[in-house]
């Protein structure tokens, strides 16, 4: 069941948010060659502690962290450790903040230093599909021209669309219907109504769609050992078309 949420619960959702955003921008003046995904995850439990919030992941279905950590052939689940970034790294870092009993969901992905041209080609690539998706989030709309704009965008540009994983409703449970494929027909799915709250998070792959996931049972990789990236907004459907949740 869909649940739309009421505009004072979307103002906490916007604080959530707003937490999660901000524990981004911490992150991104911490990840550098050298750091720990360890030790960013210590940056981030304690910065989004500090704001009042809970870290959404932090014993969810016993994840250890409280931020995903996920480094080159990581996709996503990275569990954060002893692993070093080095230069030409990209991380991918998850996170949500429950604010309220409410909570916040994004995901980015970052270079560690400089990297190379095909690397920068697949952050721009996926950054873009997550936007051309949001372009369709619009009441009346159906859930499915979300996906498909994404879908057609990431294979155009000469990369893969993980099937796997999907993007999906989010409030007073991180997870909640509907779920949110990143590829497929459009005109199919439910209609978007205003006060729907959705989590949309293309994960693309350099190399082909496969991914496989580790004997630690969280880590997901790519079959073909390429860079992939994700990135990830929470946003509430308006009247007028879309609000993004997680900003600062």
């Amino acid at each position: 069941m869909i649940i739309c949420k009421t505009p004072r619960e979307i103002e906490i959702m916007r604080e959530a948010g707003r937490i999660v955003a901000l524990t981004h921008q911490e992150m991104k003046k911490s990840i550098r060659p050298g750091v720990t995904t360890g030790e960013l995850d210590q940056i981030a439990d304690q910065f989004i502690r500090s704001m009042d919030a809970i870290p959404s992941f932090k014993g969810y279905n016993g994840f250890r962290g409280s931020i995903c950590a996920s480094v080159n052939e990581e996709l996503v689940h990275g569990i954060p450790g002893d692993r070093v970034l080095n230069e030409g790294d990209i991380i991918s870092i998850d996170i949500g903040a429950n604010y309220k009993g409410y909570h916040g969901d994004s995901a980015w992905t970052y270079p560690v230093g400089t990297v190379d041209e095909n690397t920068e080609d697949l952050l721009r690539v996926t950054e873009t599909s997550l936007l051309k998706g949001l372009d369709e989030a619009k009441p009346g709309e159906r859930l499915s021209n979300i996906s498909h704009a994404i879908q057609s965008y990431v294979e155009a540009e000469g990369f893969s669309i993980v099937r796997e994983y999907v993007g999906h409703g989010v409030g007073q449970d991180l997870h909640e219907d509907p779920q949110i494929p990143h590829y497929g027909p459009p005109n199919k799915g439910p209609r978007l109504k205003p006060g729907m709250v959705l989590a949309v998070e293309p994960m693309v792959n350099a190399g082909s769609r496969y991914v496989k996931t580790l004997s630690d049972r969280w880590t997901v990789v790519t079959q073909d050992g390429k860079m992939c990236a994700h990135f990830e907004h929470t946003i509430a459907i308006t009247e007028e078309g879309y609000e993004v949740l997680t900003k600062s």
